[in-house]
């Protein structure tokens, strides 16, 4: 029988089963065990692991055995710049973020200009680079440390990437491309070729540094495909094989599938002003009743509501104070329009300060891109 939801790196739909996942990817569950081993080097836990949105991983317990024998890993993730960022593509950044203030790891940031051109018809070369260059200061805005802190975009960087790519390339087949992928012979031969380019990075602060250093990626668990492939060709090319923290999607204020920027009014943009806030939280789906008379008397349901799940992954990180909204909804005590408003404050709070930062990153975007 096929799955309601699909699951890939160019594709999310439908309510997404992140325990079959886990099953279909071959990935682990991140345990109280491997939690316990992350805080005892970063303490307190950030609240996306403590909540599980961080929820999957392959090779943590290795990780952190690398650490403690001193062989510190570097950070790893990227982004696939089609549009503006939003709130949702945040998430492992921030996480990366968190671990770099606590290991004091360097991080390396992909910018795929190349792969969005391949992959989406309608895109040029030169919008794909221009919404790199636009992403690439909501990375900056997040307070990384530009002394540790590397950005770069395929195209740009491509004399380093290229000879680590094309080792990669010659160490996987089509068949596997294939397989993992399902594409077939219609598909362009650079969207065949490109995994290749982002497995590249992966291995890119061994080739810099002259020796085998440890790599962790967090990432979105939709991107894990394109790094089976890359620890595959890790153990054939003498590398480490790169290890994965992965965090469940935020889903989409319409309450289906995930936030995307390509759909309008399911995400909330980095740069979207207060009043388009107000609008796509206003008309998000949440689990309330049809009318004020039965949500009094019967309850609401935050389980399958977008706003609660924006207060679960986020915007309110006191699990005390979650778990009142929590209860308020279920008994009725709270109407959903109030829920709308208090996250319209949230989000904006966190926007308007982030904004702001967003327009002093262009003054230091040169420190943090990495040029051949």
């Amino acid at each position: 029988m096929p799955e309601d939801f699909i699951v890939t790196p160019w594709e999310v739909t439908g309510e997404v089963d992140y325990d079959k996942l886990i099953v279909k990817f071959g990935t682990q569950k991140v345990t109280d065990e491997v939690l316990q081993r992350i805080e005892k080097h970063a303490s307190p836990l950030h609240v996306m692991l403590r909540r599980g949105i961080f929820y999957s991983h392959r090779d943590m317990n290795w990780i952190i055995d690398q650490h403690e024998k001193g062989n510190t890993f570097f950070i790893y993730t990227g982004r696939g710049p089609s549009g503006s960022t939003h709130i949702g593509h945040l998430m492992p950044w921030i996480l990366c973020k968190w671990l770099q203030d606590h290991f004091k790891n360097k991080f390396y940031f992909q910018l795929t200009d190349d792969e969005k051109f391949l992959f989406e018809e309608k895109k040029t070369l030169d919008e794909t680079k221009k919404y790199a260059y636009d992403n690439a200061l909501d990375i900056i805005a997040l307070g990384f440390d530009p002394k540790l802190s590397h950005i770069f975009l395929d195209t740009e960087y491509i004399h380093n990437l290229y000879p680590i790519a094309v080792k990669v390339a010659k160490k996987i087949t089509f068949s596997t491309v294939r397989a993992v992928f399902g594409f077939n012979q219609s598909m362009n031969v650079g969207s065949i070729f490109y995994t290749s380019m982002q497995a590249a990075p992966a291995f890119l602060g061994s080739v810099l540094e002259g020796r085998n250093v440890p790599c962790l990626i967090p990432c979105g668990i939709d991107q894990d495909p394109h790094f089976r492939i890359a620890r595959d060709a890790a153990e054939k090319l003498g590398y480490f094989k790169p290890a994965l923290l992965h965090n469940k999607l935020l889903p989409s204020l319409s309450g289906s599938g995930k936030m995307s920027s390509s759909i309008p009014g399911s995400s909330i943009s980095t740069t979207d002003t207060e009043a388009d806030i107000k609008k796509k939280i206003n008309n998000a789906f949440t689990g309330g009743r049809v009318s004020v008379e039965e949500q009094r008397k019967l309850g609401g349901n935050p389980d399958v509501c977008a706003v609660y799940k924006y207060y679960l992954y986020m915007f309110i990180p006191d699990d005390k104070e979650l778990q009142k909204r929590y209860d308020e909804c279920r008994s009725g005590s709270i109407m959903c329009g109030e829920c709308k408003q208090n996250l319209i404050s949230l989000v904006w709070t966190f926007l308007k300060d982030h904004q702001e930062k967003r327009e002093k990153a262009k003054d230091v975007l040169e420190e943090f891109m990495l040029r051949d």
